[in-house]
């Protein structure tokens, strides 16, 4: 096998986890992150049911880390952001996604990771039964497209214990995260 072809491997008809069919594709890419190094790329897709997961990894053992970073303008949207499924992101007054089973690592940027928000945001004020529910996900949609312009500030909080995440900005803020030891 060649270099290239470790760096890219994909393993077909595995067992799905959820529905059992072997029609899991599991995939594994080594890459390069500019300023962060390399990264594994995990992911597993089900043709079956949909299933979908994914995950990254750095190659180099990272300390738990926290990241802040405050989007001022309509370039910050350019930024790349590197975060693992054990990673928890904060935006305040907006959300915070915590890890959990279902969680995914990903490699993106500032505009992706304020997009996936929106979808979230978009699909509870379309299912919200209560107006005021609806009218507060509108609200934040609006605060989220003036951020998006670069007409409204917004802090974002990466905290991962992995130390698998990242923000690559000379804005971004990164400091040492105090990981609480788990009590037996």
């Amino acid at each position: 096998m060649s270099e290239e072809e470790l760096k890219e491997q994909d393993f077909e008809h595995q067992p799905c986890p959820l529905c059992n069919e072997k029609t899991l594709i599991l995939t594994e890419r080594e890459t390069e992150v500019p300023y962060f190094g390399k990264v594994y790329l995990f992911s597993m897709t089900c043709s079956s049911c949909k299933y979908h997961n994914a995950d990254v990894e750095a190659t180099e053992q990272k300390e738990p880390a926290k990241y802040e970073f405050e989007i001022s303008s309509e370039e910050d949207m350019k930024v790349r952001v590197v975060k693992s499924s054990e990673a928890t992101v904060k935006v305040p007054h907006i959300t915070t996604i915590t890890p959990g089973p279902a969680a995914q690592g990903y490699v993106t940027n500032i505009e992706g990771l304020l997009n996936r928000i929106k979808y979230q945001i978009e699909t509870l004020r379309d299912t919200a039964e209560d107006e005021e529910d609806r009218k507060k996900a509108k609200n934040l949609l609006k605060k989220i497209l003036n951020i998006t312009w670069g007409k409204e500030k917004q802090k974002i909080i990466i905290e991962d214990p992995s130390g698998n995440s990242a923000i690559i900005s000379d804005k971004a803020v990164k400091s040492a995260l105090k990981v609480k030891a788990i009590e037996k």
